[in-house]
């Protein structure tokens, strides 16, 4: 189209984002990726979908999914993306959650009574509940905005 119109060829700059993929592990491990983790590569996402989504690249941030609690949903090896602007709970979906010093991939849910479900998709797992008076000690990091992972 910018042949018809005159303008300069977009630059890859202009056509894709790079998103930080961090050598930390949700579902299992330890610490706070965002203070500890190292950048292992860069992914790149069209800034199209991204803006047609209402992501901002510089608030997005990549990590690879450890362990078969979300199997049918996540895979271990999988890898998501995360807002990290959407770091409070606005509604049931998928969160990257730090608790008791553990980052996770979760469901959440909150019940009637202000608990927040932490809800695995494997059903071999078990929900946890954080009660009302204890939600101070469930830090969500962002939601799960994207994954992917191998097929095969």
């Amino acid at each position: 189209m910018w042949l018809a119109f005159g303008g300069t060829a977009k630059t890859e700059e202009d056509t894709y984002a790079y998103v930080p993929l961090y050598d930390a592990r949700c579902s299992a491990g330890s610490g706070a990726w965002n203070e500890r983790s190292r950048v292992l590569v860069h992914l790149s996402f069209t800034r199209y979908s991204l803006r047609k989504k209402g992501l901002v690249p510089a608030n997005l941030a990549c990590l690879h999914v450890d362990g078969d609690s979300m199997t049918g949903l996540l895979e271990d090896g999988d890898t998501v993306m995360v807002d990290l602007r959407r770091n409070a709970l606005e509604g049931e979906g998928v969160y990257v959650v730090m608790l008791d010093d553990h980052l996770y991939a979760k469901r959440l849910q909150r019940d009637f009574d202000g608990s927040v479900r932490v809800i695995s998709h494997n059903k071999e797992y078990q929900p946890i509940t954080v009660p009302k008076d204890r939600l101070s000690e469930l830090h969500i990091i962002g939601r799960v905005v994207w994954s992917g992972g191998w097929m095969v």
